[in-house]
């Protein structure tokens, strides 16, 4: 895959996810919307990082994403921790506010 295509599928993966993050109600469907939309920030960076003249990546895009991806999986890990609590505390995935 071409380094456009990368960015391309990266923005249109990132559109999908933060849609459900606006729209979905349930804590645990945002969690893994916000991981979705982390995924295609870092398909662009990939995307946009290859392919230079003399047909090398940069590296500092790719360092990025490494360190990004060792965050979302800390930052997802804690999410889902509070989320346990939320649940086990109210019975509920949802917050107060978004009871119909």
């Amino acid at each position: 895959m071409s380094g456009l295509s990368f960015a391309l599928a990266g923005a249109v993966l990132f559109a999908l996810a933060l849609h459900a993050v606006f729209a979905r109600h349930h804590l645990l469907r945002k969690i893994i919307a916000c991981n979705v939309a982390a995924s295609g920030v870092f398909m662009i960076l990939v995307g946009m990082s290859s392919g230079g003249s003399d047909g090398r990546a940069d590296a500092v895009p790719q360092a990025l994403v490494l360190t990004g991806i060792v965050i979302s999986v800390s930052l997802t890990a804690f999410l889902l921790s509070l989320l346990r609590r939320l649940a086990s505390g109210g019975g509920a995935a949802r917050l107060p506010e978004d009871e119909r």
